[in-house]
């Protein structure tokens, strides 16, 4: 397994601002701002469901040679990790590909990682049982090395398909973010779910320009300027907590907590020009669990607060 193996979920975006009175028929520009998160919520729900396949995955690659596949000569055999039931995401995302407003490039995208997955899914599902009963002791690993031969191009195939949707997601999403924030602060004000909100968006730009395999050097001074955006919505935050005790449920120390880590690996990438092979790449999982456990917590950072 690689430095730079880490697997990042999605936020959902919220729709009505909590607790607002909304009127019977919203205004335009909110109805579509609306419609925009309906859709790539049905979107996120898929790909963040079905990253377990990517988990797999890595599992799997953990101690199985992507082009020769299994010998049976293996110290340890992981196996791979069992799949989720994701019909009602497929069923939904397929929806959301007709649905309004057009994302052209991402409806076009998502079918074929749908396709993807589902040529995926049984292979994973079928050698999850093979290992799990540990077959190959018994036959000397000749189901593992059939099954080999089915799974690596299925897994070329979503991989290339996730890597294509996920990018074209991050574009869509980016700017949904920027636009629900607005709506936000529109109804409620600088209030608690838009610090929620804000912090959010700060830091899915700073985590965006994480190294990885593709590209482990760092641009750094784009890196630095996501570091110090989240830093001030963090600080912002922190101040609207201090004014207004209660405001956050779970959540709020785990931003503060999350731009600790991250101005540690800031400092770690300067010392090494950016380079994350250097050294730095290390921490890179820990840091996208923490912001993978940020964005759970936030989704009901508000809900349940005092």
């Amino acid at each position: 397994m690689t430095i730079f193996r880490a697997m990042l979920v999605a936020a959902l975006l919220g729709c009505a601002p909590a607790g607002a009175q909304e009127p019977a028929t919203p205004p335009a520009d909110v109805a579509q701002i609306q419609a925009v998160i309906t859709k790539l919520n049905a979107y996120v729900a898929l790909l963040n469901r079905t990253l377990r396949a990517s988990e797999s995955i890595a599992r799997y690659e953990s101690w199985v040679r992507a082009k020769s596949g299994p010998t049976g000569k293996e110290r340890i055999v992981y196996g791979l990790y069992s799949l989720y039931d994701v019909r009602g995401e497929i069923a939904k995302a397929q929806e959301a590909v007709t649905a309004e407003p057009a994302m052209p490039e991402l409806d076009a995208a998502m079918p074929a990682y749908v396709a993807a997955y589902e040529a995926l899914a049984p292979i994973v599902t079928e050698a999850d049982g093979y290992y799990e009963r540990q077959d190959y002791k018994d036959d000397k690993m000749a189901g593992g090395k059939a099954l080999h031969a089915r799974l690596a191009p299925a897994i070329a195939a979503f991989k290339a398909e996730r890597a294509k949707v996920d990018a074209l997601l991050a574009v869509e999403k980016a700017k949904a973010d920027v636009a629900e924030l607005a709506m936000i602060e529109q109804a409620e004000g600088r209030k608690a779910r838009w610090h929620v909100a804000n912090v959010m968006l700060r830091a899915r730009q700073a985590v965006d320009l994480f190294p990885s395999e593709e590209k482990p050097v760092v641009a750094m001074p784009a890196f630095e300027a996501a570091v110090l955006a989240y830093a001030g919505a963090v600080k912002e935050m922190d101040a609207y907590s201090a004014a207004n005790p209660n405001s956050f449920f779970v959540f709020e120390s785990r931003p503060r907590s999350f731009l600790g880590k991250l101005r540690e690996f800031r400092d770690k990438l300067q010392a090494a020009k950016g380079d994350a092979r250097k050294g730095a790449g290390r921490d890179l999982t820990w840091l996208v669990n923490d912001y993978n456990t940020m964005v759970s917590t936030s989704q009901s950072a508000t809900q349940f607060a005092k």
